[in-house]
C-alpha cells in the first residue's frame, strides 16, 4: 500500500475492543508501525472516554494519521470531528452501529448508551476525506441509516453488499478489499 507509506493507521475498535480474529487485527498486522486505540480499563462504556482514548491515540502519532474505524469506532470518529485537536488524512468508516435504535440482544441497550452519552449520533460533516462501508445485511445498522449517516458526514458511501457486521460473527477475519479502499482513499479516489 505505497500511498499509506507516509501515513500511519489507526485502528478505532468498537465497543468490543480488540478481537483477535478481526479484520482490524489482521489489516493491524500487515501494516507495521499502525496503531491501534487501546481498550479502556475503566468507564469503558463511556463515550466521553473513549473519544478522550481516541484523541490521545491520535496526538501520539507523528505525522499523517489516517483513521480505521469499525461499528462504534465509527460513533467515536464522529464525535471527535465535532472538535478535532489535529488535521488528519483520510478515514475509513466501516459498518457504523446504529446505535440510536435498538441492538440485538448481547449489545448495549438504548438506556445504557444513552446513559452513557452515545445519543444522538454526531452528524457534523467530517473535516477529512472519508469513505463509510455499508452492509445490505448489517444486524446493527439497516443500509439505509448508514448512507444517511455517509451523507450527513460528507463521506463517500461504498456498498459493500451482504456483508453482515463485517466482523468474524459474519466470516470476516482477514479483508482485503479493506486495504483497498484505504488506498484508493489516501490517494484522493475515496
Amino acid at each position: 500500500m505505497s500511498d499509506t507509506a507516509d501515513a500511519t493507521l489507526l485502528f478505532v475498535p468498537g465497543l468490543r475492543d480488540h478481537v483477535e480474529d478481526h479484520w482490524q487485527t489482521h489489516m493491524a498486522r500487515a501494516f507495521p508501525g499502525s496503531a491501534t486505540v487501546e481498550p479502556l480499563r475503566v468507564d469503558g462504556l463511556s463515550r466521553a472516554a473513549r473519544v478522550e482514548a481516541l484523541d490521545a491515540a491520535i496526538n501520539a502519532i507523528a505525522g499523517d494519521v489516517v483513521l480505521v474505524a469499525h461499528s462504534a469506532g465509527c460513533l467515536m470518529v464522529a464525535h471527535w470531528a465535532e472538535t478535532p485537536t489535529r488535521a488528519i488524512r483520510a478515514a475509513l468508516l466501516v459498518t457504523p452501529a446504529d446505535v440510536e435504535n435498538p441492538l440485538p440482544e448481547g449489545y448495549p441497550q438504548l438506556a445504557d448508551l444513552d446513559a452513557n452519552g452515545w445519543l444522538p449520533i454526531a452528524r457534523s460533516p467530517l473535516p477529512f476525506p472519508a469513505v463509510v462501508v455499508a452492509s445490505r445485511n448489517d444486524p446493527l445498522a439497516p443500509f439505509d441509516r448508514t448512507a444517511a449517516l455517509a451523507q450527513a458526514w460528507g463521506a463517500r458511501l461504498h456498498d459493500a453488499g451482504e456483508v453482515g457486521h463485517l466482523n468474524p460473527a459474519a466470516g470476516y477475519g482477514p479483508w482485503p478489499q479493506g486495504a483497498a479502499l484505504i488506498d484508493d482513499l489516501c490517494r484522493g479516489i475515496g
